[in-house]
């Protein structure tokens, strides 16, 4: 099994290209430890049943649909930039287990967000759903999709946790907080969508716990304890809450003004689902019809687009995005780390908060 995977490394010039060629060695390996786990997975099952046979397949297909493998990336480049030692296969299964966490997530995502696509693909749950339409089967087919597509996420979270305990145990602390704070602010992502209230505070507690800390600060946390360097963990959490928190700003301006062709998703989602994001936030609370805009049958996404453009808001949330990268990058400034990996995470700043390679 091979896949295409666009490295969030990036591949232009670097003055330390030799820390790009590591990293990107060790994501290799990455691939090639979730390429063997699926098909070791996949042999298991063939003689089994063809239905367990394509749940395995559908994981796969998603795994291997492309990403850019950001959780891992900060998993190793934590770990590289703490000394560790680039040969050692604990790290390439703590970062291969990041990588199946945020599959799981995407799953469960999908069903939560009513979304058809990812990816440029049909979604897993919107798969089956058109399965058990197609063959007339009993039931509701959209309760059997979300039903299977809530049931692969749930394996591949097995399987994270199956591929992080081959990392070292030094990281196993830090992965319990990372896989239950997921789940916490998934929770309270959901209750503030339904309460639909202007709340900026908890908008920004959301995207700190469900994103901030999952995607950047504990995956460079694990990275740093895989080293024993725990020294490294003040220095880790101040970068990768700030720039973890622009990371998911970046994701709201894009499902808000981006282009599906280009991010793999239907854009517009926060809309619909009404979902209570910073951006939203502090427009409700500068224009109150904003929300009656969104609740009354009929709006278009375009017309909130419209709207939001006219608080100024975007511009508002693009300056705070810059002040983010900013604090991440002072946050390391001064850290016990060689200088070109000093330079490397600063980088990585800019390029998580501006999508760019």
């Amino acid at each position: 099994m091979t896949t295409e995977v666009t490295s969030f490394t990036g591949a232009g010039p670097h003055p330390a290209a030799s820390v790009r060629r590591i990293t990107d060695d060790l994501l290799q390996r990455v691939e090639d430890k979730l390429a063997s786990f699926l098909t070791a997975e996949r042999d298991r099952y063939a003689a089994m049943d063809e239905r367990a046979l394509a749940a395995v397949d559908a994981l796969t297909d998603l795994v291997t649909s492309g990403g850019k493998r950001v959780r891992p990336t900060f998993c190793i480049t934590g770990y590289l930039a703490a000394g560790g030692d680039a040969g050692d296969p604990g790290i390439v299964a703590a970062a291969a287990g990041l990588e199946m966490l945020h599959v799981s997530a995407l799953i469960h995502d999908d069903i939560l967000d009513n979304s058809a696509q990812r990816r440029g693909k049909p979604t897993i749950h919107t798969l089956y759903g058109d399965l058990h339409d197609s063959h007339g089967w009993r039931g509701e087919s959209r309760r059997f999709g979300e039903g299977i597509g809530i049931l692969i996420g749930n394996l591949a979270l097995v399987y994270s946790q199956e591929l992080v305990c081959q990392a070292p145990p030094a990281v196993l602390a830090e992965w319990h907080r990372l896989c239950s704070e997921v789940n916490i602010g998934q929770c309270l992502d959901v209750c503030a969508a339904a309460e639909f209230s202007a709340d900026p505070e908890l908008s920004r507690l959301v995207a700190l716990i469900k994103s901030g800390r999952y995607t950047i600060h504990r995956p460079l946390v694990m990275g740093a304890n895989a080293a024993s360097r725990p020294d490294l963990a003040a220095a880790y959490v101040e970068y990768g809450e700030a720039v973890g928190e622009a990371f998911q700003l970046r994701d709201d301006l894009l499902d808000a003004f981006g282009d599906s062709t280009e991010t793999g998703k239907p854009t517009g989602l926060d809309f619909t689902q009404h979902k209570m994001t910073l951006l939203l936030g502090w427009a409700m609370q500068r224009d109150t019809h904003i929300r009656t805009l969104m609740t009354e049958p009929g709006h278009t996404p375009e017309e909130v687009r419209r709207r939001l453009e006219d608080t100024e808001v975007p511009k508002d949330v693009e300056r705070h995005i810059a002040d983010l990268v900013e604090q991440g990058r002072a946050a390391i400034a001064d850290a016990p780390i060689d200088p070109q990996w000093r330079q490397e995470l600063a980088d990585m700043a800019v390029r998580a908060a501006y999508r760019t390679n």
